[in-house]
């Protein structure tokens, strides 16, 4: 991927990193529509619509999957490019990665995903719920987490802060 921008024919992605004021990261967990048991965690966020930037995206995604529209958006933390199977097709991504913080009030009022009025149909057959992670928890989850090395990153990041420039993250071909 160029530092200007996704290569040509990849659906390009906003996501949020996601973070409450104990630092705990908010992810959904998402599993195949007909298959409860290929599950895996993975932060809010999803594909630009028209000619809406990352960042309206990224608000629109997170307001849509999880009700919280009380955020500061910051910076692009990490890009990744990744292809992976879901819902019978290949899934070719552009994705950018932007850190947000929300405040103890709209963490503690997060809502059960299925309550979520702009879930699309397949979001609806697909994501189970939402749950806030320590880093502690993350790095010793046993789950399939994307990216996957979520916790080293979110670790980096609480220790660090955000870096100068986005990290380009390895390609992540599943």
């Amino acid at each position: 991927m160029s530092a200007e921008g996704p290569q040509a024919g990849l659906r390009r992605v906003a996501r949020v990193v996601l973070l409450d004021p104990q630092d705990r990261i908010l992810l959904l967990h998402g599993h195949e529509p007909d298959d409860l048991e290929d599950d895996w965690w993975f932060t809010p966020g999803g594909g630009l619509e028209g000619a809406e930037t990352r960042e309206e995206a990224a608000l629109r995604e997170l307001a849509e999957e999880t009700g919280i529209t009380d955020v500061e958006l910051g910076p692009v933390l990490w890009k990744r490019v990744c292809s992976f199977p879901f819902a019978g097709r290949r899934w070719d991504q552009d994705e950018w990665y932007f850190l947000a913080r929300t405040t103890q009030k709209a963490a503690a009022e997060v809502e059960t995903v299925a309550a979520m009025p702009g879930l699309t149909e397949l979001e609806r057959q697909s994501v189970a719920g939402l749950r806030w992670w320590t880093c502690g928890e993350l790095s010793s989850a046993h789950e399939t987490v994307y990216p996957t090395k979520l916790a080293g990153l979110l670790s980096a990041l609480l220790d660090e802060g955000p870096p100068s420039a986005p990290v380009v993250l390895d390609t992540e071909i599943v």
